[in-house]
């Protein structure tokens, strides 16, 4: 839930004009990993949970993409990256446990 909430202050800054291009896609894909990662908890068979933890860990690699991007268009600052790279690599790493355990 923290990774959405960086996500939406960091999308507070950037041009208004991005309103309902890269901004709703980083925030579409932010809110995607706890709802996919939900979901996939009240599913009853394991390739379920297993499927749904891969699809929240899409996302991360798609917000990190998009921040990618942010960068080179001059919306966010590399300095401010680290913090931000930091949840998206713990979560990540996170997701992947689950999966392998669930294999």
């Amino acid at each position: 839930m923290d990774l959405v909430t960086e996500v939406y202050e960091l999308t507070g800054r950037y041009p208004k004009e991005e309103m309902y291009g890269i901004t709703n896609q980083l925030r579409r894909a932010a809110v995607s990993v706890p709802s996919n990662i939900a979901e996939g908890a009240a599913r009853g068979s394991l390739n379920e949970r297993r499927r749904f933890c891969e699809i929240a860990k899409s996302s991360l690699v798609e917000i990190d993409t998009q921040l990618q991007i942010s960068k080179k268009l001059g919306y966010f600052p590399s300095e401010g990256n680290s913090e931000l790279t930091e949840e998206i690599n713990h979560l990540f790493a996170k997701l992947s446990k689950m999966i392998e355990r669930i294999k």
